[in-house]
């Protein structure tokens, strides 16, 4: 696909496959392809390596960060589970959360957690809401440790941020979906990573498959989840899709 923007006519050309459309260069349409566009770009850049959240890097892209935090809000959630710790910054993030809203506990889960992040991580002031667990999060051990701190009653949100190959993720949809609550979610991160097979710096993943297919294959398998994207809580906009690397993320319970 080529895109052609012309700032001076203030249109934006589209070419795929040998046809050709044009849109309005301010238009929801044009927004949407550049978005798109700008999304692997900034992969390839590792624009979502240039935030931090309290002091310790995220590694998520910002909308990504709003959209799940009015998600938080929202649920008002007892348990989040995240696989996948890296530098501890999106466990900060859900940690002050629960600070604010005045309940609610996270569970990180890592294969390794590297000195350094974990000694971070423990000095932090949002440690209280926070529990580490060290082990790949397939492993049924792992699992155990962590339905150890679930009660019966817990609202529980879980997202899966670890290893986003295919084959994981099908292991961790099928070792946490029942810990997700009616109503709540279990969010499958990263989506994106099957698009970026022609983006030079993607080294890692140049897959065909991966999260969102992993997903897929779980719905088929679990009518009690559906693919259902949060609503957006404000919108004066025209615009009705997320500027995300997470598509297809949203695994609902119903």
């Amino acid at each position: 696909m080529k895109l052609i923007i012309d700032t001076v006519k203030k249109t934006l050309e589209r070419v795929d496959r040998g046809r050709s459309k044009g849109f309005d260069l301010y238009s929801k349409e044009a927004f949407e392809l550049i978005s798109r566009q700008w999304l692997k770009v900034g992969w390839s850049q590792k624009y979502s390596y240039t935030f931090t959240w309290m002091g310790r890097p995220i590694i998520q892209h910002p909308e990504d960060i709003l959209r799940i935090q009015e998600v938080l809000f929202e649920l008002q959630p007892d348990i989040i589970i995240e696989t996948g710790v890296a530098h501890g910054g999106s466990l900060i993030l859900y940690a002050s959360l629960c600070q604010l809203m005045g309940k609610g506990k996270v569970i990180g889960v890592d294969i390794e957690i590297r000195p350094h992040n974990r000694k971070a991580i423990e000095a932090h002031p949002m440690k209280p809401w926070i529990t580490l667990i060290e082990g790949s999060s397939i492993d049924p051990k792992t699992v155990g440790k962590v339905k150890k701190l679930i009660k019966p009653k817990d609202k529980v949100l879980v997202i899966l941020d670890s290893d986003h190959t295919k084959e994981h993720v099908r292991h961790e949809l099928d070792a946490y979906f029942s810990f997700v609550s009616p109503g709540s979610y279990l969010v499958v991160t990263d989506g994106i990573i099957t698009d970026l097979k022609d983006v030079p710096q993607n080294k890692k993943y140049r897959v065909d498959e991966g999260p969102c297919e992993a997903a897929q294959e779980f719905l088929k398998k679990h009518p009690e989840f559906t693919l259902q994207s949060p609503h957006w809580r404000f919108n004066e906009s025209p615009l009705t899709e997320n500027v995300t690397c997470w598509p297809g993320a949203w695994l609902k319970r119903k």
